[in-house]
């Protein structure tokens, strides 16, 4: 018999515990899951990378509506639980009472906001949530602005790091001695505070404040010694408590958390709680490591398995504005410990190591943290380490003999050493998967979740797979564009979009290249991402194309040019094939051929008689086929239904369709669609960038095919019932393949490097994906445009003359 589930909160807790219960009981429970924020579960760690523009909020989503949907999954988000009524076993929210046979409270945390004058002014935030990071976002907009962080731990400076990298002037205050003083020590702490003032953030420790001053909203931040800081935005990162009044009120037993057994079971015996918002034996949590092991224990105690949670010592592995630091165990100064320093100021890193009774009880890393989870191995351990005292800073490739390769250390990492912290995955576990079948990162998260929540371990999977597959790994590796610069195609991108980069001059300029205007290289790739990423600000710079798609025509091997009229879904009429062979006699067209994209190619037309048959051919109605350029070439059709006995579809008016909607926009290479109208796939659907098939029942639609240097068959993307579904899917994946691949990769290459789950993932979700079409049709709203009718012109003329006719002889 099905049960009532309810849930409260949609964190990362409850939707680990979701995923567990419905992997373990598929259809045993009818779930319930409340959300006061108006969306569902997604990454938190995440956030960061969302403010600094790495990321967008859909690739954080950690379940999407279809989840949801396809597990039956009813949910109220952006719906308040007002009370729990335990004698009726009841949960009452905004919009009405929900039963329950077992309650799953997941409310997390609330920020601690300091109750000093002014801090409820507009412009004081936390920093918590999507909601806290798109305010902080908005805030950056605005030119000039200034924030002042307060608080100078992991999330504070993370948020400070976001909102400088968003080009705000960024203050940190911290209260204590040296950032970030629970995890790292104070040198550690010292080239912390360097290397972020280095990126221009100010940082001022032993800072109180005393007043947030303003009027109508923040203007400025007033310290305990007079000092005041000018602020558009006060961000206040310094600390969490259990979100525990829903319960206390409820009647269960509350301390600092809501308190809970081994089997995460509260007061109630029907109430469960995991997360930031539990006590478990006197501790509260805020790692997420143990919030997964307790949604896991919950998972099975609702399925009536033995289960008990435990909890573990925990290292600390973090990234703050890309630098690496890692802390576990007790690192306080004490009597009888004694410490083993490493320092190397040029490169800077810091190592400490704390002994006592020769055991190692802490490690705090600087820098280069690539043996940390190694030391924590002994810390846990509890080792003796006298034997290698002597090489133990530097590591396990430096124990008993000369310095090994380094992937010995990972090779000799025990089966049960933990690489995923966040969720609790061992190198035999990952050793498994591969084994298994696994070769590369993606396949080793898919199957095990490693590296898939806050991504430090990234390195060491990598290693882990290098160490089991030998040459048969291929370490990936981030090239740069050009030789302009270190970045690669991916740090442009990110940049152009996140410090609001909209000119070629200011990308030049804010992104350090070494030359003043770039190179050929990297002209076209920055081009293309400006017109894609700003098509209202931006203006497309022809010399900036390849020769082809400045002269709009293909130039061939002896000089001359091919001219390609569009024919939209390969149809024409008498008239346009009377205008085309009349130009093909007038210009003396030696060779007139049919595609294989189905139009007619007029082969060595001269240069200076293009303007000219682009004009003659415009006032017959046919306009460039851009088949020179890196956006949409042709949309291949069968004659579908109108004609073939066989056909389902009226493939031929949907190819034409999809070309009179796509045609002109710019891409990152070149894309070729085609549409057959049955599964005999006469226009051989099934090798295009996008393909689709008519079916009796709707509309099949691939992608990623290709029949150049390599031939590829489509992967199948999604099947929809109706043209304008089939229309909608294609317009969206064009787009997001233009927003998100690197210059001069063809669909199936991007798909290769983002995964077509991840792409399925993203257009399954019906808001995003109308967000997509919407910017698509917002680009083609300005790059929709004939290059023919533009230069069919006699100021164009003169310019495709020749510069000298040298079969005249001179005046003299």
């Amino acid at each position: 018999m099905t049960q009532k589930l309810v849930v409260i909160g949609a964190g990362m807790a409850s939707g680990r515990a979701l995923e567990h219960l419905i992997e373990a009981a598929p259809g045993a429970w009818n779930i319930t899951l409340f959300n006061a924020e108006p969306r569902g579960n997604y990454n938190r760690i995440m956030l960061s990378p969302v403010l600094s523009g790495e990321k967008s909020y859909a690739e954080i989503v950690t379940h999407d509506d279809d989840w949801y949907a396809r597990h039956g999954v009813t949910c109220r988000f952006g719906q308040t639980v007002e009370r729990i009524d335990r004698d009726r076993k009841v949960v009452i929210g905004t919009t009405g009472e929900v039963p329950y046979d077992k309650l799953l409270v997941s409310t997390g945390s609330s920020p601690f906001i300091i109750p000093c004058p002014g801090h409820d002014l507009p412009g004081v935030i936390a920093y918590r949530d999507f909601d806290d990071t798109e305010a902080m976002i908005e805030a950056s907009g605005r030119p000039g602005a200034r924030a002042v962080v307060i608080g100078g731990g992991l999330l504070g400076l993370e948020a400070a790091a976001g909102l400088r990298l968003r080009g705000m002037e960024v203050t940190v205050l911290h209260l204590a001695g040296h950032l970030m003083e629970r995890q790292l020590d104070a040198a550690a702490g010292y080239l912390l505070q360097k290397d972020l003032e280095k990126r221009g953030i100010t940082v001022l420790t032993r800072a109180s404040t005393k007043e947030i001053v303003g009027g109508d909203r923040v203007e400025r931040v007033r310290l305990e010694d007079g000092t005041e800081l000018p602020a558009d935005l006060v961000v206040m990162a310094v600390g969490i408590r259990p979100a525990v009044q829903l319960a206390k009120e409820a009647g269960l037993a509350v301390g600092r958390g809501i308190h809970v057994d081994d089997q995460m079971i509260t007061s109630d015996a029907d109430i469960l709680a995991v997360g930031e918002c539990i006590e478990h034996r006197g501790a509260i949590f805020g790692l997420v490591a143990p919030l997964y092991d307790q949604a896991k224990v919950a998972a099975q105690t609702l399925v009536g398995e033995a289960a008990a949670f435990t909890p573990k010592q925990l290292s600390t592995k973090l990234k703050v504005t890309g630098v690496d630091l890692f802390s576990a165990g007790d690192f306080a100064e004490g009597e009888g410990r004694e410490d083993i320093v490493y320092r190397d100021p040029a490169r800077g890193i810091y190592k400490r190591l704390v002994i006592e009774d020769d055991r190692l009880i802490g490690a705090v890393m600087y820098g280069d943290t690539a043996d940390g989870n190694w030391f924590f191995g002994l810390i846990k351990e509890g080792a003796d380490v006298s034997e290698m005292r002597e090489t133990l800073i530097f590591g396990p490739a430096y124990q008993g003999g000369p310095a090994q390769d380094p992937l010995a250390a990972v090779a000799a990492l025990p089966a049960d050493a933990e690489i995923c912290g966040c969720n609790g995955v061992c190198k035999g576990r990952i050793v498994a998967a591969i084994e298994g079948g696994a070769t590369t990162l993606g396949d080793v998260k898919a199957v095990t979740k490693a590296s898939a929540s806050c991504g430090t371990c990234t390195g060491l999977v990598e290693q882990v797979l290098a160490a089991t597959l030998g040459d048969d790994f291929a370490m990936p590796t981030a090239q740069p564009i050009c030789g302009c610069t270190e970045l690669t195609h991916e740090d442009v991108r990110r940049l152009i979009k996140a410090r609001g980069l909209k000119s070629q001059p200011a990308v030049w300029q804010e992104l350090g290249w070494s030359k003043p205007n770039g190179c050929h290289v990297c002209r076209p790739a920055v081009n293309y991402y400006l017109l894609a990423d700003w098509p209202l600000e931006y203006r497309d710079d022809p010399q900036s194309r390849f020769v082809n798609e400045r002269k709009h025509a293909n130039i061939q091997k002896d000089g001359t040019f091919s001219v390609v009229p569009r024919m939209w879904g390969g149809i024409t009429t008498p008239q346009e094939l009377r205008a085309i062979a009349d130009a093909a006699e007038k210009y003396d067209v030696p060779t007139v051929k049919v595609t294989g994209g189905q139009r007619i190619d007029l082969l060595g037309v001269k240069g200076e008689d293009l303007p000219a048959i682009w004009g003659d051919l415009n006032a017959a109605g046919l306009v460039s086929g851009h088949a020179y350029s890196k956006g949409l070439r042709t949309v291949k059709t069968c004659v579908g239904t109108d004609h073939c006995r066989f056909g389902t579809q009226d493939s031929t008016g949907l190819g034409i369709k999809l070309e009179k909607r796509l045609w002109g926009s710019w891409t990152p290479h070149k894309v070729k669609l085609a549409v057959s109208g049955c599964p005999r796939n006469c226009a051989e659907a099934t090798c295009k960038d996008v393909g689709i098939v008519c079916v009796d029942s709707g509309f099949e639609i691939g992608v990623g095919g290709a029949a150049g240097m390599d031939v590829k068959e489509v992967e199948p993307l999604v099947k929809v019932a109706t043209e304008a579904e089939a229309i909608d899917w294609t317009v969206a994946f064009i787009q997001l393949f233009r927003e998100h691949a690197r210059y001069l990769d063809r669909p199936y290459k991007w798909l290769g490097k983002v995964g077509l789950p991840w792409v399925q993932d993203t257009l399954g979700d019906a808001t995003t994906r109308a967000a997509l079409v919407e910017r698509f049709d917002l680009s083609q709203s300005v790059y929709q445009t004939d290059p023919w009718a533009e230069r069919a012109t006699p100021e164009a003329r003169r310019a495709f003359a020749p510069l000298a006719d040298l079969t005249m002889e001179a005046a003299e």
